[in-house]
C-alpha cells in the first residue's frame, strides 16, 4: 500500500520552458487575483527569491504547515517547499483543502534516508538490543510514514527550535532515545542536554547494524545514520578560514550542522533562531552563517547595515528545495486554474492518524 497517494502530472510542459520570466510573473499574479482567497501560498525559507516573492507565508515546514491549516478559506495550498512538507501540510489541513507540490521531485535527502522497512526493521532489532526501554524521536524533516511510526510507538516529533525540551521528555518516558533520521541534530541536542559522546550509538540502516565500541548497556541514545546534505557540508576547516580571516565576527550555524563545527562555533540554532539573532543584531554586526545559501542570500540582502557571508561560500543551494522554480509555479497554479488535479499530495488516512499522534504529542509539550 502507498503511505503517500500521489496525483502527478507528466513532467513539465514545454510551453513553460521557454516562456520568458515577467510572463510568467503576470501570469501568477493574474491567477493569484482572480483566485483571492481560495489560493495560499506557503513559501519555505530555503527557496529561490522568484519563487518567495510570490509566497503569502515565508518561514520553516511545520509553521508554514500550521499556518495553512488555520487558513480555513483557503481550497488550494501550493506548497513550496518539498515533499515531507507537504504532506504535513496534507495532514494538518482540512479534507476539503489540496495541497500541490509544484514539481513532485522536490524531496529530502535526509528524509529520504530513513524509510519505513528499514526503520521498523531496525526498531525490531534494537528491541532485541534494549528491550522495552526505547522511546522514538524523529526530525519533522521525515515522512509520514516515519512520523506515524513515531505515533504508533509512543513517541513524538521535534523541530530544531524544541529539539532539546523534547528530548528531556523523552527521558522521562524511556531509558533510551531513538533519534531520526538526522544524526547531528540529534547527537549535538543530547549533547548539549549533558550526554555524552561515548552514550550515544549509530544504526546504520545499510549495515543493519549499531556502530558502537563498548558496552551496550551504556547506550543512552541510539542515532540514524542519515544527515542533511547541505550542512555537513559545513566544515572545520571553513570555521578555521573564516576565524583567520574575520577574527571578530560571529559563527552562527544549524545543529544540522556536525558535531564538531558546532562544538567550535559561537552559536547554533534553528532557521529562526538564526533569523532572529541576525535581526536583533546592532548595525556593524559581523556573521558567517552556516546554513543553507538562499536563506543566506537574503539575509545578506536584506542586512546591508551588517558584514554577513556564508560559512563556506562555494556552498550550493539545497538542489532538491531548488527544484521548485517560476516554470513549475505557474504550472501548478494554471492546474488549479483550468482544474486540473495534478501534483496533488494525499497521505494515506490510516498513517495520518497515526502521525498526527505524534505531531499532537510534540505541540502539547512545546
Amino acid at each position: 500500500m502507498s503511505f503517500t497517494s500521489l496525483l502527478s502530472s507528466n513532467m513539465l510542459p514545454e510551453k513553460y520552458r521557454v516562456m520568458g520570466r515577467s510572463k510568467m510573473e503576470q501570469r501568477i499574479h493574474e491567477i493569484k487575483g482572480k483566485l483571492g482567497d481560495k489560493l495560499f501560498i506557503p513559501g519555505h525559507h530555503y527557496q529561490k527569491d522568484e519563487v518567495i516573492q510570490f509566497a503569502d507565508s515565508v518561514g520553516d515546514s511545520l509553521q508554514l504547515a500550521q499556518v495553512a491549516a488555520a487558513n480555513k478559506k483557503a481550497q488550494h495550498i501550493v506548497f513550496c517547499g518539498v515533499h515531507f512538507m507537504a504532506e504535513t501540510a496534507d495532514m494538518l489541513t482540512t479534507d476539503e483543502q489540496i495541497v500541490y507540490l509544484p514539481d513532485m521531485r522536490a524531496g529530502c535527502s535526509m528524509a529520504d534516508m530513513a524509510d519505513i522497512y528499514q526503520t521498523e526493521e531496525a526498531w525490531g532489532e534494537l528491541q532485541k538490543l534494549f528491550g522495552d526501554t526505547m522511546i522514538p524521536l524523529t526530525y519533522v524533516n521525515s515522512t509520514a510514514a516515519i512520523k506515524a511510526f513515531t505515533g504508533r510507538n509512543g513517541g513524538a516529533c521535534v523541530t530544531s527550535s524544541n529539539a532539546k525540551k523534547m528530548v528531556k521528555w523523552a527521558f522521562t518516558q524511556k531509558e533510551r532515545l531513538f533519534f531520526l533520521p538526522d544524526q547531528h541534530l540529534g547527537r549535538n541536542t543530547a549533547y548539549d542536554l549533558g550526554i555524552p559522546i561515548n552514550q550515544m550509538a549509530v544504526w546504520n540502516p545499510i549495515q543493519g547494524g549499531l556502530e558502537y565500541i563498548g558496552n551496550v548497556e551504556d547506550v543512552k541514545v541510539i542515532l540514524w545514520k542519515g544527515h542533511c546534505s547541505v550542512h555537513q557540508g559545513f566544515t572545520v576547516s571553513n570555521v578555521h578560514e573564516v576565524r583567520k580571516k574575520y577574527p571578530e565576527m560571529t559563527i552562527i550555524v544549524h545543529p544540522e550542522c556536525c558535531r564538531e563545527v558546532v562544538d567550535i562555533s559561537d552559536l547554533n540554532g534553528s532557521t529562526k533562531y538564526i533569523v532572529d539573532t541576525i535581526n536583533a543584531a546592532p548595525a556593524g554586526s559581523s556573521f558567517a552563517i552556516g546554513t543553507e545559501m538562499n536563506l543566506v542570500k537574503r539575509i545578506i540582502a536584506d542586512h546591508p547595515d551588517k558584514h554577513i557571508i556564508s560559512l563556506n561560500e562555494n556552498m550550493c543551494p539545497c538542489l532538491t528545495m531548488n527544484r521548485i522554480d517560476l516554470p513549475h509555479l505557474l504550472w501548478a497554479l494554471e492546474m488549479i486554474e483550468e482544474d486540473v488535479q495534478g501534483n496533488v499530495i494525499k497521505v494515506d488516512p490510516d498513517i495520518t492518524k497515526e502521525a498526527i499522534l505524534s505531531l499532537d504529542r510534540m505541540l502539547a509539550l512545546a
